[in-house]
């Protein structure tokens, strides 16, 4: 399972080939996962910051590019996050979430050319710093592959944003609000304190995941 969104991973590079490492911020083995957390820099990003957790039975990637401020063409000279969540909890339960995240609160940020989200899902509401072209699908493990088209086109759509605007400030307190309600809505933190404890599972979502809030 540890290996289960390579193709997905491969997708950002490969969109994105200026991205550079910067830091491994943790590399963790606790009771039942395993996790590394580190960041990545773009010179239209401010930070590119991914985690993987994995065990036996479950994998999963989490990744939130925080581009840089003072776009030029975009009214308000924000551009949207690009934000990705791949969580497999076993063979059978897995959910894909990818989108355009936009930081300031109560935002509909959407694009024509890609599908709207439809249903009533659970931590994400269109217009609260997420877009209405959220894309969330349930499958099986041997299916994930299925939707990498999918994100392949929203990242050529985010690439293509992000050139245009070329952004170029690094204005972090951007993004207070929307960590500040990140931190609040996202379950993960749970979710580590059982194989890592609270402490640390607390340490990583605010100063690694949501740093900004």
């Amino acid at each position: 399972m540890k290996n289960l969104w390579k193709n997905y991973k491969d997708a950002v590079a490969e969109t994105f080939p200026d991205l550079s490492f910067r830091e491994c911020w943790a590399s963790w083995e606790g009771k039942k996962l395993s996790l590394t957390a580190e960041t990545h820099v773009h010179p239209y990003f401010i930070k590119s910051r991914q985690v993987d957790i994995w065990g036996d039975k479950s994998c999963i990637y989490n990744n939130i590019i925080y581009p840089k401020t003072n776009a030029t063409d975009i009214p308000t000279g924000i551009l949207p996050c690009f934000g990705v969540d791949l969580m497999a909890f076993n063979e059978k339960k897995v959910i894909i979430v990818f989108d355009f995240q936009h930081p300031v609160e109560n935002f509909l940020f959407g694009v024509d050319s890609l599908p709207e989200g439809r249903g009533d899902y659970r931590f994400f509401e269109p217009g609260n710093h997420f877009s209405k072209n959220i894309y969330i699908q349930y499958c099986k493990a041997d299916e994930v592959d299925e939707h990498l088209d999918m994100f392949k086109k929203y990242l050529t759509v985010y690439k293509n944003m992000v050139e245009l605007g070329k952004p170029e400030g690094t204005d972090t307190s951007v993004y207070k609000d929307f960590d500040a309600y990140m931190t609040k809505l996202d379950p993960v933190g749970g979710y580590l304190a059982g194989s890592f404890g609270k402490e640390k599972a607390d340490k990583l979502v605010n100063e690694f995941l949501f740093s900004y809030g």
